[in-house]
């Protein structure tokens, strides 16, 4: 059977997306996701989830996102792993390939999106 790795999320941005340049002028920016989930009892569960975007992507979230706006993230998981004073981590993250703006006013560019086919991984 062949592998599939696709992940569609909604959920809030928890912070301002932070974005840099790789040496060959690509934007790439981080940002986490807060995507709530109400249980039968009435309770609540929010999962943080860690999210890279790469291209246009990236520059319209930090034109146009931000801190609590709510967006559709469209993309696959990947493991990060690193070792740090001797002891091994790791974390998986989304690698955005597609996002929807959701929620806002008429003035505010509800429904923008951006995809990025171009993306280095």
């Amino acid at each position: 059977m062949a592998d599939y790795n696709k992940v569609i999320l909604i959920g809030r941005m928890t912070r301002d997306i932070e974005v840099r340049y790789t040496s060959t002028g690509m934007a790439v920016g981080d940002f986490s996701l807060a995507v709530n989930e109400r249980r039968k009892d009435g309770e609540d569960i929010v999962s943080f989830v860690d999210v890279t975007a790469w291209g246009k992507t990236a520059e319209v979230l930090a034109e146009y996102g931000g801190k609590g706006k709510e967006i559709l993230v469209e993309g696959r998981l990947r493991q990060e792993r690193w070792e740090k004073d001797g002891k091994n981590y790791s974390k998986l993250k989304v690698i955005c390939e597609r996002m929807q703006l959701l929620g806002g006013s008429p003035q505010s560019n509800e429904g923008e999106q951006a995809t990025e086919d171009n993306a280095p991984f």
